[in-house]
C-alpha cells in the first residue's frame, strides 16, 4: 500500500521555488496528499490564497504575519485577515511568532501583534501555527495572557522537552523538519523521541530547512528545499525514532489532521 504524508508547513508561494505546477506534481508523486502552504506578511497573502483557490484538494493556506514582518503591517490587517478566514474556511492562522533575532521588531511590537492572531485564531477556531526563536519565555507569558486553539502547530521545534512538555497541555503539536536530521542538531532528535507520538507532525518549510544530502530526494538549484523530500525526511525521522516509515506516515497523518481539524 502507498504511504502517504502531509507537510504540515511550507512556502510553496516563494518565487525561489519557481512553477507550482511541477512541484505539486512531484508532492503528489512522492504521495504528500496535502500541503500547509504558510504566507509569512500581508503582501503574500493573495499569492497563498490563489494556490488555495487552483489546488483546493492538495494545498490548505494558512494566512498571517511573521515576527519578521511586524513593522509592515497595514491598518486594516486584521480586517483583510478575517476577510480571507471567511474566504477560506480550512484556512489557518500563521506563520506567526515570536523571534529575538528579528531585526528591527522587538518585543514590544511583536507581542501585541501576536496576541491579536492568537486571539482572532481562538474566536474563530482556526489552527494556529507558531514560529519561536530564542523568545520561549516570551512565548509561555503570551499563552498564558491568550489562551491558543485547541490544536496549534509548534513550527519547526527546535526547544527544550521542558518547554515541550508546558505546551502539550495547551494543545500544541510539534512539527518535525529536514533540518532536524542534520548531525549539528541532535538534541532535536533527542526530544522528539521523547515527545508524544500522538502529538509529532512532518514538515518541509520549503524552500527552507534542507536536509542533509541523503535525505534529498528532489534536489533543486540553490541549495533549495522541494516540497517532495518530505517522504525521505519522514524515513529519516522514523529511523531516529525505532519505527517503520509506513507507520510513521500513518501516525504524522492523523496527527496533522487532528491538528488541523479536517
Amino acid at each position: 500500500m502507498k504511504m502517504t504524508w502531509i507537510d504540515c508547513h511550507n512556502h510553496l508561494h516563494f518565487s525561489g521555488l519557481g512553477d507550482h505546477e511541477p512541484l505539486l506534481a512531484a508532492l503528489r508523486a512522492a504521495g504528500v496528499e496535502r500541503c500547509v502552504v504558510n504566507a509569512t506578511a500581508e503582501a503574500d497573502w493573495e499569492a497563498v490564497a490563489a494556490l488555495a483557490a487552483a489546488h483546493p484538494a492538495v494545498v490548505v493556506p494558512a494566512f498571517g504575519i511573521h515576527p519578521w514582518h511586524a513593522p509592515e503591517i497595514g491598518a486594516q490587517w486584521r480586517e483583510r485577515l478575517v476577510g480571507l478566514l471567511e474566504r477560506f474556511p480550512q484556512a489557518g492562522v500563521g506563520e506567526c511568532g515570536l523571534d529575538r533575532c528579528a531585526s528591527g521588531a522587538g518585543a514590544d511590537l511583536q507581542v501585541p501583534l501576536f496576541l491579536a492572531q492568537v486571539r482572532l485564531a481562538r474566536e474563530l477556531r482556526r489552527a494556529l501555527t507558531i514560529h519561536c526563536v530564542r523568545a520561549w519565555g516570551l512565548l509561555l507569558e503570551a499563552l498564558a495572557v491568550e489562551a491558543p486553539p485547541p490544536g496549534f502547530l509548534m513550527h519547526g521545534y527546535a526547544g527544550s522537552l521542558e518547554t515541550a512538555r508546558r505546551l502539550l497541555p495547551l494543545g500544541a503539536y510539534f512539527a518535525f523538519s529536514g533540518g532536524g536530521l542534520q548531525p549539528r542538531r541532535a538534541a532535536v532528535l533527542e526530544v522528539f523521541r521523547r515527545l508524544p507520538p500522538e502529538r509529532i507532525v512532518l514538515e518541509t518549510d520549503a524552500p527552507e530547512m534542507l536536509p542533509p544530502p541523503a535525505f534529498v530526494s528532489h534536489p533543486l538549484a540553490g541549495a533549495r528545499n522541494h516540497p517532495a523530500n518530505l517522504p525521505a525526511i519522514g524515513g529519516g525521522l522514523a529511523r531516529a525514532l525505532g519505527m517503520r516509515a509506513e507507520d510513521l506516515a500513518e501516525l504524522t497523518t492523523r496527527n496533522a489532521r487532528a491538528c488541523f481539524g479536517w
